[in-house]
């Protein structure tokens, strides 16, 4: 599994792993969890890079509606690997 250090701004960064990830409409996005085995939360984050970042920028999703469409998103592609989600 993919490991990824997320920095939210003013914090400490943060380790996570990259369950699964999708493309929508040219914009990027990856589920990740702080649990490498087992249970974890789940967060889902928004690629903002730009074309010139060297380094790739995340948001956290926090929009309800945009983050209860990304999670049926991400069920079905988990559920097509054989990997069961909770949001």
């Amino acid at each position: 599994m993919e490991k990824i250090f997320f920095t939210p701004e003013g914090e400490e960064p943060v380790e996570f792993y990259v369950l699964e990830q999708t493309v929508i409409g040219g914009q990027n996005y990856i589920l990740v969890t702080d649990a490498e085995d087992g249970d974890g939360e789940a967060w889902i984050l928004k690629d903002n890079s730009g074309e010139n970042d060297t380094e790739a920028i995340y948001e956290m999703v926090e929009d309800d509606k945009e983050l209860e469409a990304l999670g049926e998103i991400f069920r079905k592609l988990l559920d097509e690997d054989g990997v069961g989600l909770d949001f």
